[in-house]
């Protein structure tokens, strides 16, 4: 009775701990969902921007756009700095193993558990120095689209990828891998071109090669907000489903406990008994 009795105690602190990992993981996913729906439309634009730009001149070349032979492949990894998550780290980590299976690549990983998962597997990596996801901004967003185009530019790799977990709502998570350079515009089809109405200068290549390191920061910032918001909804989902297993065991927990007890009080009544019995 007095382990059991200490178990439920045991159990009962642990129901705490997570019943207040849930309502902290709910109060950041408010937050983080706003900074998704407000970081959507900058992506959006820039996008739509470059797409217009690269489809409205049919001889456009810039070395974003170059279709080559893809020797190696270069992932920005975008998980979490800590677990207690359910399968958010695990699910992109995974999602990235299986996209790159069968071909040479580097990652840049952000994120303590994408660190420590590509250094365990002995994966090159192009830089640590992001490694703490939470305190990236948007100021690193844009110290590494221009680390990457760099070094896209230098021909260290010829595609780059960026892993991450699209929030689509508080229960459902999906890990994503999206291209990203070479920029994927499709040439108008002959007799279907449209003559754009906006002006570059110095021209429309020099903009486009200018706002490519723009959009990548912004496709990675993107890709980070959603990476935010998708952990604290699959950690505030886990410590839901600890805080509702917790109180399934205290509740069989106890009635062992009971059970133990009342047979100590029929083993007594009997003992009891059994002395009076034997007095007589």
């Amino acid at each position: 009775m007095k382990e059991i009795k200490l178990r439920i105690k045991s159990v009962e602190s642990t129901m705490q701990i997570t019943k207040a990992m849930e309502l902290v993981a709910s109060s950041k996913l408010r937050r983080a969902k706003e900074r998704v729906e407000n970081s959507r439309p900058y992506f959006e634009t820039l996008y739509a921007t470059l797409f217009d730009i690269a489809a409205a001149d049919s001889e456009f070349s810039s070395p974003y756009l170059a279709k080559c032979e893809k020797k190696c492949c270069l992932y920005i990894v975008i998980a979490g700095d800590r677990g207690l998550a359910g399968g958010y780290n695990s699910n992109i980590l995974k999602a990235v193993e299986a996209d790159a299976e069968g071909r040479e690549y580097c990652v840049l990983p952000i994120g303590k558990k994408a660190v420590e998962y590509f250094e365990r597997h002995k994966i090159r990596i192009l830089t640590d120095s992001f490694a703490i996801a939470g305190d990236i901004s948007v100021s690193d967003c844009f110290e590494i689209s221009r680390l990457v185009c760099q070094k896209f530019l230098e021909g260290a790799f010829d595609e780059i990828r960026i892993a991450f977990t699209q929030f689509i709502s508080m229960l459902t998570q999906t890990a994503i891998i999206l291209p990203v350079l070479p920029f994927d515009a499709e040439p108008p089809e002959p007799g279907h071109e449209h003559q754009s109405l906006m002006l570059y200068e110095p021209d429309s290549a020099a903009v486009f090669d200018a706002i490519i390191p723009e959009y990548l920061a912004g496709v990675v910032y993107g890709a980070l907000c959603e990476s935010v918001a998708s952990e604290q909804g699959a950690r505030r989902t886990a410590m839901d489903s600890a805080t509702k297993n917790a109180g399934e065991m205290i509740e069989h927990l106890n009635l062992y406990y009971n059970r133990a007890r009342q047979a100590a009080i029929t083993q007594e009544i009997t003992e009891i008994v059994a002395g009076a019995d034997a007095e007589s």
